[in-house]
């Protein structure tokens, strides 16, 4: 064997130890007694052990509702009041590299490619809605797309690959609106809508948690909606050209309900997250399943007891996914079908990293990162 080959064939030994080490706290009986409540410091997981979110002093009161995973070390949040920040320590120091003159700007979503690279979302109507790009860690941004259309609102981007992107608006005569890129964010163009389906009366996008769009291998892509009579998943296997729509079996038939978060670990199995944002409504079907690439779903036989914005496979598992929302984080061991609260902490997105960093963001400046933690309340790397 080369010495490349063993490098990688110890690389892969070490990440299945931890899917085994992380599924092990998932579903020991620690993790059985019920949700863990959030700390100010920390969340600890009691003497049993378990997982839970170690919150980061990021030192800003904006909501991040934007959120990047890029390793356990390094990730990228956008939020309220034009502000980025990043970490390449793990959260013990964040820096701000907030767009200048951003400051009026909400930013909804942000897509990073590695420490240096990121493309990040602002939302509105008109010229509110705007993609920036940095090559710099942030130090610099360049603007490549402003949208010109007063009638079009932008709510979610993501990747295929570090080139290759889409933009979602909500609809715009009577359709999705969908933007492309072809060279990282740097010009964009707005697709033709032929093969888009005609949009239910009062259909839109959320921008909650920068989970309204999400892509898995080089082409696929999936839209979530809500706000019209039925929370629909609209799936394109070519980059965005030709849609077609399923009823994702979410609450719906109000502006404030639908599906709010996606996740695909492969073109096949996915996850959709949702319900009614209101704080004083119920959402007693959040959750749904899918095994054929959104073509069908499925409720959660036992989905979260509230409204989700956010959801994201843990790296490397087939089954194993967090959900995060404004009254907690639940796990599912599943793939889906069922689920429990882990933790009490308040959170608007969630998204892992290929080495095991998940990271979850929300209101108030709250970033976390997740941490296992072994007897005596121990931590310790997943």
């Amino acid at each position: 064997m080369t010495a490349m080959g063993k490098t990688r064939r110890s690389v892969s030994l070490a990440l299945c130890g931890a899917v085994v080490a992380v599924t092990a706290l998932l579903t020991g009986p620690a993790a059985q007694a019920g949700p863990v409540p959030a700390r100010a410091a920390e969340v600890t997981a009691g003497a049993g052990g378990g997982i839970g979110w170690r919150p980061a002093a990021t030192g800003s009161t904006a909501r991040f509702r934007g959120l990047a995973a890029v390793s356990r070390d390094a990730a990228w949040v956008a939020g309220s009041r034009g502000t980025v920040l990043r970490t390449a320590d793990g959260g013990r120091a964040w820096r701000d590299v907030s767009p200048p003159g951003a400051g009026e700007l909400e930013f909804r979503d942000v897509e990073a490619f590695d420490e240096r690279h990121a493309v990040v979302l602002a939302i509105g109507e008109g010229d509110a809605s705007r993609i920036l790009r940095t090559e710099d860690g942030g130090s610099t941004w360049t603007e490549g797309f402003r949208n010109p259309d007063p009638r079009a609102f932008y709510d979610c981007l993501a990747f295929f690959d570090r080139r290759h992107g889409l933009a979602v608006s909500d609809p715009v005569d009577g359709r999705f609106r969908v933007l492309s890129t072809a060279d990282g964010g740097r010009t964009w163009r707005v697709l033709p809508d032929a093969g888009m389906p005609e949009a239910l009366p009062g259909e839109a996008g959320f921008a909650a948690s920068g989970q309204c769009l999400v892509t898995s291998g080089p082409r696929d892509v999936w839209l979530a909606t809500g706000g019209g009579a039925a929370g629909r998943v609209l799936h394109s296997g070519d980059r965005g050209l030709t849609w077609t729509a399923a009823d994702a079996v979410m609450p719906a038939g109000d502006p404030a309900r639908g599906v709010f978060g996606l996740a695909f670990r492969n073109r096949a199995h996915g996850l959709a997250v949702g319900g009614d944002y209101r704080a004083d409504q119920p959402s007693p079907h959040a959750a749904a399943v899918t095994r054929d690439g959104g073509r069908t779903w499925r409720p959660a036989a036992a989905p979260p007891p509230a409204y989700r914005s956010g959801v994201a496979w843990l790296p490397h598992s087939r089954s194993a996914a967090l959900a995060v929302g404004p009254t907690g984080t639940d796990l599912t061991t599943d793939g889906g079908r069922t689920w429990r609260t882990v933790d009490t902490g308040s959170y608007d997105t969630v998204d892992c990293a290929p080495d095991f960093g998940c990271w979850a963001s929300g209101a108030q400046g709250r970033v976390a990162r997740l941490v296992a933690h072994g007897g005596a309340g121990h931590v310790r790397e997943p």
